[in-house]
């Protein structure tokens, strides 16, 4: 597998990040699928179930979190939480700060090359994935460089590296 094909499917979240949803996934897994469960079984223990509005809501409520729960798992799965370098090269994990050609520094800007799936968990940062234009034209490149990308409009836009870190939970 090529590295621009292990970018894209490969979905980068922080070793904090990782622990979150997993803790996430393990409440959703007991403590709310209880609640369900404990909530249909009243409803049921009311009655005529065709009109149970109540049993009603109760199960579309177990249906979304049990998608919820395999939305979660899937993801989990095919997470990396390998921790970026720190060589001065745009890899996943990296926050970069760059300008657009024609820019003045003070309208450079910062963004994490990660999956979008970081965004609860990158401090604010504007996330930019590998798989996007200028995410994937980054890939690779260090401080100092100028890289390529088709814009939305079609026009190639031109943008210099700045600087290169790794993120840091």
């Amino acid at each position: 597998m090529t590295t621009e094909a292990q970018h894209a499917a490969t979905i980068w979240l922080s070793k904090g990040a990782f622990d979150q949803l997993s803790a996430q996934l393990e409440d959703m897994k007991g403590p709310q699928r209880a609640k369900i469960v404990a909530e249909i079984s009243a409803a049921r223990d009311e009655g005529d179930l065709k009109e149970n509005g109540g049993y009603h809501a109760a199960r579309e409520a177990q249906g979304r979190l049990e998608g919820e729960i395999q939305a979660l798992e899937a993801l989990l799965r095919k997470a990396d939480t390998t921790e970026p370098t720190d060589d001065g090269v745009v890899g996943l994990g990296s926050i970069v700060t760059f300008k657009f050609d024609g820019d003045d520094d003070d309208e450079a800007e910062t963004r994490l090359i990660a999956s979008i799936e970081m965004k609860d968990f990158a401090g604010g940062l504007e996330i930019s994935s590998a798989q996007s234009p200028i995410g994937a034209a980054l890939l690779g490149a260090s401080a100092g460089d100028t890289v390529s990308y088709e814009g939305p409009n079609g026009r190639t836009l031109k943008v210099e590296v700045m600087k290169v870190v790794p993120f840091k939970d």
